[in-house]
């Protein structure tokens, strides 16, 4: 913003000069003022260490949850995190479950783990050690505390499925009413509202339990609700309202903090790429009270759209990008990738070329990347042997770029 000082004393002086007519005598000259304009102060330069904690939505947030947003505030002035969903047990045809296959092409592990609460929730999950969504659990568990050892990020997602039947979480699977209906249904009193909140107990009690070595609490970015523009999930747009969106958000934000008292939590807001404007980005937003990370998952516009769909991705990045400086928050790219199977072959550069220049152009501030998990049918990171290894190695060693090896102490504050 213009200094208003600077621009009144610069209006006065040219009121002065336009004020003397041709035929008065020609006035001395006047020297203008110096007029010395102090640094503008964002409020992001505002954070610091002692601060840090009123930033965040969880006032009472564990010393390494307000460490870790923090560090990812102060990472995305130089350096983006990558990751990827399901890093330690989505294998690219069935490859070695010895590592993941970030680390078998670059030599090194992500820098973020991508987890969901799906198979924790489910109906089947007895807590059975013989129940193969129970083990999935024990897994899941196991995998956050691995990647926490590493000094890896941790997020969540979740693929919760409706109330109704629990059988699916994507639209098409349900009926009209159903799709009508559930949403609202989880809200504070309507029918599934205690349906949900049992959810919810479950997630609580994996949260409070992921724990370190010394018995700390594992910090963990939960992003509820994602994808909530589109139409292919039983939360988007078209089953519910804005203000029953954020209601839900908020509900959800309210239960694990204050009647759960699950502190170790950071909330992420992300949408899909479907708006072109803030207003819009901001149109499903619960409020700065309840979201510490604007996200985005973006796979359209990186479809083999060459520099064009990055430019068009970076455009979006640098929406949110320019929220997060101005409210205080972590901005990331939470979902993403060009999925290559048996009969999609790459796009050539797709990493270096177009990944690379959506997440650093126009100067804008991202904290993290996140891929979507592999799998046998196909990939979104590729193995040491695919053809675009190299495009990765080559992404993955740019000066802005940080794997598991690059990545500073994400748990505790800098003195």
């Amino acid at each position: 913003m213009k200094n208003p000082i600077s621009k009144i004393l610069i209006i006065s002086f040219l009121t002065l000069i336009c004020s003397c007519s041709k035929d008065d005598p020609a006035p001395d000259p006047v020297t203008p003022p110096v007029v010395v304009v102090p640094p503008v102060t964002t409020p992001s330069d505002a954070l610091t260490t002692q601060n840090a904690k009123e930033y965040l939505v969880d006032k009472n947030a564990t010393a390494e949850t307000v460490a870790l947003f923090y560090n990812l505030k102060k990472l995305a002035k130089t350096k983006f995190a990558i990751g990827q969903q399901d890093a330690f047990n989505g294998f690219y045809n069935n490859g070695s479950t010895s590592e993941s296959d970030i680390k078998k092409t670059t030599g090194f592990d992500p820098a973020l783990l991508g987890s969901d609460f799906l198979f924790i929730t489910d109906k089947s999950n007895n807590n059975q050690a013989d129940n193969w969504f129970y083990q999935q659990e024990l897994k899941t568990i196991s995998d956050v505390k691995k990647a926490y050892a590493a000094g890896m990020i941790n997020t969540f997602c979740w693929h919760i499925r409706e109330p109704n039947k629990e059988d699916s979480f994507y639209a098409a699977d349900m009926t009209a009413d159903q799709k009508a209906t559930a949403f609202k249904s989880i809200l504070p009193g309507g029918a599934n509202n205690a349906w949900y909140k049992t959810k919810l107990d479950k997630v609580a009690s994996v949260i409070s339990n992921l724990k370190g070595s010394k018995g700390e609490l594992i910090p963990i970015i939960f992003r509820p609700f994602h994808e909530f523009d589109g139409s292919w999930f039983w939360w988007g747009a078209n089953y519910c309202s804005a203000d029953d969106y954020k209601a839900a958000y908020q509900f959800t934000v309210e239960y694990l903090r204050d009647t759960k008292g699950v502190h170790n939590i950071l909330y992420a807001f992300s949408p899909d790429n479907s708006y072109s404007t803030s207003a819009n980005y901001l149109s499903r937003y619960p409020g700065d009270t309840y979201v510490d990370v604007l996200g985005m998952d973006n796979y359209g516009d990186l479809n083999n759209q060459g520099q064009t769909g990055a430019d068009k991705a970076n455009a979006k990045l640098k929406i949110i990008s320019d929220l997060a400086i101005n409210k205080v928050k972590i901005a990331a790219m939470t979902e993403t990738g060009y999925r290559v199977t048996a009969t999609i072959s790459p796009v050539t550069n797709w990493f270096s070329t177009y990944l690379y220049s959506t997440l650093t152009a126009n100067s804008i501030q991202i904290s993290y990347v996140m891929f979507w998990n592999n799998n046998q049918d196909g990939y979104y990171v590729p193995t040491p042997t695919a053809t675009n290894a190299a495009d990765f190695t080559t992404f993955a060693k740019k000066s802005k770029s940080a794997l598991a090896n690059t990545l500073q102490s994400m748990y505790v504050l800098p003195n």
